[in-house]
């Protein structure tokens, strides 16, 4: 609307003021117009004698930083005859919003260097990008510059972006310090806290932090705060709390839209992981059309994909196309995995050649794992390995592990250990490389090479990490360890577990004792 008051304004023979331009370029900066070009306003702004003006200038700088044209945005700040704050961290927000977040550092220290006073939009910016970067050490370093001004304590929002630094940066006791030392905290603060555990993958930590914002008064969870609980809420399958947050969303309508697509795909994540498809088919057919984004269809394909039903996975995928939604490379991942368990080799060929060829979506190494695990599943062992060659990019340990997993089961013994090897050189720290390849050892009979292997794991002081599982009973989370017996009723466990080892027996179980051989821990 700017834009075409603008237009209007010179049709009319009125000559703009420099205010004008600050609004028409605030507007601009806004627009996700990708047709507009800033460069026909600077024009204007030059025919008018503005372009000196320090105050459309540093608007310029913004502008131009948001459109993506950098190079520009740093000519007109070079040229610049007054920096100050504001051009300053104008210059420093356009390198951080084009992901160039060392040039955004590197510009906070110009201005340290030049004695330009530091403001707390200054501050957010290089602590923003400290944060992208995971630079925790020049984040200390700018906490300890703002202590010393005496504002941190009161500045709830510069605490709040303490929090999301340290937390970006793999640092959450020093973000919950920060946290804890608030004189005050607002949605914003609870909500950034609890992103950080998720982070960080302390989704126990976020569950509980978040029981603690309910009982406050004067705060209420928002759509961050609630799409941060229900990703902890999947990844432990805690059910009955993501449950409780449906409804909790469904009883505060007023203050959250029950339509979001945030929300929405954000619950259709939750229930497919805790393994209520129906429930987030429910979701996702309630959602209004028009709210159904390319996030939504792709986590409902997602959902239907992990569950194994191809045939509804394939057919909300064709839906999805049919209503003009443009799919994306996650989207892809979901498909592709459906065709991978339910074996269909054909259409995960078709798949995977239609999203260049139809979409202009370039595979990339997920992809490649993904039709990799396709082709070895079915047998096609070699033509996986060729796909792998003939790659555009190097394969990671996830592609080859897929690919030795097929080798096991389709006795591809040679380039299976070619793999296995492969991967210890690759990951030689990582204990499950060494355990994959002394189960091919053990398959083959062949004792020998892997008692070297045992020797090899422990010349390099190789340790088994223990494996981890969570469940929820009665709305409480459990977490075990492999082996372990810290949880209170873990003696219990065990009697059970021996039960149902003597009932398996009884009925003509017989384990696989040619993957036991290899006694890890043993190492």
């Amino acid at each position: 609307m700017s834009i075409t008051g603008y237009v209007s304004m010179c049709r009319s023979g009125v000559v703009p003021s420099k205010h004008a331009f600050h609004l028409l370029l605030k507007a601009f900066s806004k627009s996700e117009n990708k047709k507009l070009n800033p460069f026909q306003f600077y024009a204007h702004i030059i025919k008018f004698g503005f372009d000196s003006d320090p105050f459309i200038r540093n608007s310029l700088i913004v502008c131009f930083g948001n459109c993506g044209y950098l190079k520009f945005a740093r000519k007109l700040f070079d040229e610049s005859s007054v920096k100050d704050v504001v051009c300053w961290t104008a210059m420093m927000n356009s390198y951080i919003k084009n992901g160039c977040s060392v040039e955004g550092l590197q510009c906070f220290l110009g201005m340290r260097s030049m004695d330009v006073r530091i403001d707390e939009k200054s501050i957010a910016s290089v602590l923003n990008a400290a944060g992208m970067v995971g630079d925790v050490w020049f984040g200390r370093w700018i906490h300890g510059f703002y202590v010393e001004t005496g504002r941190v304590q009161v500045d709830i929002y510069i605490n709040s972006v303490l929090v999301d630094m340290y937390s970006k940066c793999g640092y959450c006791d020093d973000a919950r310090k920060v946290f804890n030392e608030m004189p005050s905290r607002n949605v914003v603060s609870w909500s950034t806290m609890i992103s950080g555990y998720v982070l960080n993958d302390r989704f126990k930590d976020a569950l509980h932090l978040f029981q603690e914002m309910l009982m406050e008064d004067d705060v209420k969870p928002n759509e961050s705060t609630l799409t941060s609980v229900l990703t902890a809420c999947a990844q432990l399958g805690a059910f009955d709390q993501g449950s409780w947050i449906h409804g909790y969303i469904n009883r505060n309508t007023s203050e959250l839209h029950i339509n979001s697509s945030i929300l929405a795909t954000a619950l259709i994540d939750m229930y497919s992981k805790c393994g209520w498809v129906e429930e987030a088919l429910m979701v996702f057919n309630n959602l209004q059309e028009k709210n159904k984004n390319v996030y939504v269809w792709t986590a409902m394909i997602n959902g239907l994909a992990v569950h194994g039903d191809v045939v509804s996975c394939l057919s909300l995928f064709q839906s999805m196309v049919r209503n003009g939604v443009h799919p994306n490379e996650v989207t892809f991942i979901g498909v592709l995995s459906a065709c991978s368990h339910a074996g269909i080799v054909e259409e995960g060929r078709k798949v995977f050649k239609s999203m260049r060829d139809d979409y202009g979506v370039e595979p990339n190494i997920n992809h490649y794992g993904c039709m990799v695990d396709i082709l070895g599943r079915a047998g096609y062992v070699e033509e996986a390995m060729k796909l792998i060659e003939d790659m555009p990019m190097e394969p990671t340990p996830g592609v080859w592990g897929a690919l030795f997993g097929s080798c096991m089961n389709y006795k591809a013994f040679q380039l299976g250990e070619y793999i296995g090897n492969h991967l210890i050189k690759l990951q030689p720290d990582h204990s499950g490389r060494y355990a994959l390849l002394a189960n091919l050892y053990s398959k083959c009979k062949r004792w020998d090479a892997g008692a070297h292997l045992r020797k090899l794991m422990k010349r390099k002081g190789v340790k088994k990490t223990p494996g981890r599982s969570w469940i929820q009973v009665n709305g409480v989370v459990h977490e075990f360890i492999s082996l372990g017996r810290l949880h209170s009723e873990s003696n219990d466990s065990y009697k059970m577990l021996d039960c149902i080892t003597v009932q398996l027996k009884i009925a003509g179980y017989v384990p696989d004792s040619n993957l036991l051989a290899f006694d890890m821990d043993a190492c």
